[in-house]
């Protein structure tokens, strides 16, 4: 079984699959620590529909899709901030699918197409629940930072100087 991570259109059937899956676990998720049950279906709905990911759409942005053995795995999403900035976001592996490696692919991939937009650090957000998120991100060098934006869900910053390509485990390749 092999990975590949491609660009991809952020409406195309497996982008929009993926989105969906993506913020169906992290509202379900936020809404169950914090209230108690999943997120109203109609508020899910509107929510989705809201954020189409137009803002990942070349030239100042990218949307790369993970496929296990051809099927879609995972997602990660690049959109300049500004002319040396990137923020990833959209990182995102199904449940049946994490522990394989996908992540660290597909944010080692995000890097390279911040890297090709032109940005020279990468910036992220994130919450303080989705710990393995965290993990992550530290464990691919990321560094926690202040808040960078004032979004009422971010409540961790990380950022990322972006020089050479690195493979994922750290070391420069060629």
């Amino acid at each position: 079984m092999t990975w590949t991570v491609a660009p991809e259109p952020y409406d195309s059937p497996a982008a929009l699959a993926l989105w969906r899956a993506y913020y169906t676990e992290v509202s379900d998720r936020w809404y169950l620590l914090h209230e108690g049950h999943r997120t109203d279906p109609a508020e899910l709905e509107r929510a989705i529909a809201a954020t189409t990911g137009a803002e990942l759409l070349p030239p100042k942005g990218e949307l790369l899709i993970a496929r296990y053995d051809g099927e879609p795995a995972g997602s990660a999403g690049v959109r300049l901030l500004d002319a040396e900035t990137a923020e990833l976001t959209r990182v995102f592996v199904p449940a049946g699918m994490r522990g394989r490696g996908g992540a660290p692919l597909l944010v080692a991939a995000a890097e390279d197409a911040a890297r090709a937009l032109g940005a020279r650090r990468m910036i992220l957000d994130t919450r303080g629940d989705l710990v393995e998120a965290r993990a992550l991100y530290a464990r691919l060098g990321y560094t926690e930072t202040g808040p960078h934006n004032d979004d009422p869900y971010a409540e961790h910053w990380f950022r990322k100087e972006l020089r050479g390509r690195e493979a994922v485990s750290g070391r420069p390749v060629p």
